[in-house]
């Protein structure tokens, strides 16, 4: 991994995350998930995973999650790898739509790590924990979110 793109950890003791994940790339969201793990443990947090079909399922996840008041922030883990119809800009665009009305209405602090990529092979470069680290860098937003959030004093969802 290329530290000089490395964000700090922000440590969030006792903080509650959780992590949804789309395995539809198995092998992508497994790298994804070990980043994301590593970097929990250092900010100081546990993380709870749920599963979903795809990344396009994962806003309305947290949107039910964020009801129950149960986690302090959100983890956003998939990959969707461009193909030769338009479907790819649907997923991509509404899931990060998804996720940014949630971060501003709901004030929730969410690390995106939902890949969009052109090939599998950039995915995997990413996701890996050793090169990309995308798993852990949306750790360490989400952390550096709630950090500012309990700074801002707001009220936990």
């Amino acid at each position: 991994m290329k530290d000089a793109h490395r964000s700090p950890t922000t440590k969030i003791a006792g903080a509650r995350l959780l992590v949804v994940v789309a395995p539809y790339y198995k092998d992508v969201a497994n790298m994804l998930l070990e980043g994301a793990q590593v970097a929990a443990r250092e900010a100081e947090a546990t993380l709870e995973i749920v599963t979903v079909p795809g990344a396009f399922e994962i806003p309305g996840a947290i949107a039910l999650a964020i009801r129950t008041g149960a986690y302090d922030g959100f983890i956003a883990l998939g990959c969707v790898v461009r193909g030769e119809t338009s479907h790819y800009d649907y997923v991509c665009g509404e899931s990060a739509r998804g996720l940014m009305e949630l971060s501003i209405r709901k004030r929730a602090s969410i690390g995106y790590g939902i890949l969009t990529v052109n090939t599998l092979a950039q995915a995997e470069e990413r996701a890996d924990p050793r090169r990309g680290d995308k798993g852990g860098e949306s750790v360490r937003a989400c952390a550096a979110m709630i950090a500012l959030k309990r700074k801002f004093g707001e009220m936990m969802q």
